[in-house]
C-alpha cells in the first residue's frame, strides 16, 4: 500500500523560506500528477501547486512568483520550495498524488508564519 510521508515544516518569521519534501513508499503505479494542497483553520483545503509527470506545473494565484514545486521521479519524490513566506500562508500543508486508480494523501505538516 502506498504512503506519502511529508517533512520540512515548521515555523518561520514572515519573508523567510521552508522547503517541504514528499516521498511515497510502497507499491503503487506511478503518479501522474503530484502536488500540495493546504487548509487552514475554518477553510476549506485547497490547492497549492501541482506537478505532472512531463513538468507541467499549475500554481495557485496566491503563490505564484513565491513558490516552486519540482519532482524527482525517480526517487518518487515532490518538493515545494516556499520563499517570502507571509502569514496567510500559514496552514497544514498535504501531499497528493494521482494515478489511474484514485489519490493518495499524506498526513500533513504544519507551516506557521509568524508576523
Amino acid at each position: 500500500q502506498v504512503q506519502l510521508v511529508e517533512s520540512g515544516g515548521g515555523v518561520v518569521q514572515a519573508g523567510g523560506s521552508l522547503r517541504l519534501s514528499c516521498v511515497a513508499s510502497g507499491n503503487h503505479f506511478p503518479f501522474s500528477v503530484m502536488g500540495w494542497y493546504r487548509q487552514a483553520p475554518g477553510n476549506q483545503r485547497e490547492l497549492v501547486a501541482t506537478l505532472t509527470i512531463d513538468t507541467t506545473a499549475t500554481y495557485a494565484d496566491s503563490v505564484k512568483g513565491r513558490f516552486n514545486i519540482s519532482r524527482n521521479k525517480a526517487r518518487n519524490a515532490v518538493y515545494l520550495q516556499m520563499n517570502s513566506l507571509k502569514a496567510e500562508d500559514t496552514a497544514v500543508y498535504y501531499c497528493n498524488g494521482r494515478n489511474r486508480f484514485g489519490e493518495t494523501w499524506g498526513q500533513g505538516t504544519q507551516v506557521t508564519v509568524s508576523s
